[in-house]
């Protein structure tokens, strides 16, 4: 079932989702070479607590999730466990977190370069971030939820990139996870119609070469059966009258 928020509600979400935005800045910031995803995970659960908010990865799904928020290196697309192994020259990172304020909960990634990264990997990153900007463009009341995967699919494969399918966006706001499903692929015009109060995290993860995934040993992390690197972005949006609005800016 789909759970529409009221004008207050949203409200509160851009509250969140002003304070998740700005830990990401920082993580952002801080990711650099020698850097490791547990210190950023470290830094993460002080702002997230120092903030009065909670953490929503954390203990999250079977096996627990032991994080509070997810490290993806490279071929890692989604879900990984930070760890201690630093980033070098030449990584790109995901950095994806979620938290909880006031009961209501946003969820946002970015992929960020680690130093002097490739050509590849600067289109890379540059795609996929425009890639969200374009699905985000097509979060209008009215308009089926399947106008923005088809949007970012035809974008994203236009830039000789793919999108990975085996995973999607979703509704946000009360729970991490919420209907309706929010796919970075398929046709215009299916899917349930957005509608004015409903809250959609968007978030095109895109590949090079083949978009086919599997689950790392650990059970969580998402990697690209190619081998090849990927990249993440998300948003929390809120759908308006007057159009999308993004609550983790």
């Amino acid at each position: 079932m789909i759970r529409k928020k009221t004008q207050e509600e949203i409200q509160r979400l851009a509250a969140a989702g002003h304070v998740l935005g700005g830990i990401l800045d920082v993580l952002v910031a801080t990711a650099a070479v020698g850097v490791t995803g547990n210190q950023l995970n470290t830094i993460a659960e002080k702002m997230i607590a120092d903030a009065g908010a909670q953490p929503v990865f954390k203990g999250y799904g079977e096996p627990p999730f032991p994080a509070s928020i997810c490290i993806s290196i490279n071929q890692q697309v989604v879900h990984g466990i930070p760890n201690n192994v630093p980033f070098q020259e030449g990584d790109i990172v995901s950095i994806d977190a979620g938290l909880s304020l006031g009961g209501m909960i946003v969820d946002s990634a970015r992929t960020v370069g680690v130093g002097a990264i490739t050509d590849e990997y600067v289109r890379l990153l540059a795609v996929t971030k425009q890639a969200l900007v374009v699905g985000i463009a097509q979060a209008l009341p009215g308009s089926p939820v399947g106008n923005i995967g088809h949007a970012i699919q035809e974008y994203v494969e236009g830039e000789g990139f793919e999108v990975v399918r085996k995973l999607v966006g979703h509704g946000v706001g009360f729970e991490l996870h919420e209907e309706p499903q929010v796919p970075n692929f398929g046709l215009a015009g299916l899917g349930p119609v957005l509608q004015e109060g409903m809250v959609i995290a968007i978030e095109p993860m895109v590949t090079i070469g083949s978009p086919d995934v599997d689950t790392a040993d650990d059970g969580w992390g998402i990697v690209a059966i190619s081998g090849k690197s990927a990249a993440h972005e998300e948003h929390t949006i809120a759908i308006t009258k007057s159009g999308p609005v993004i609550l983790t800016a």
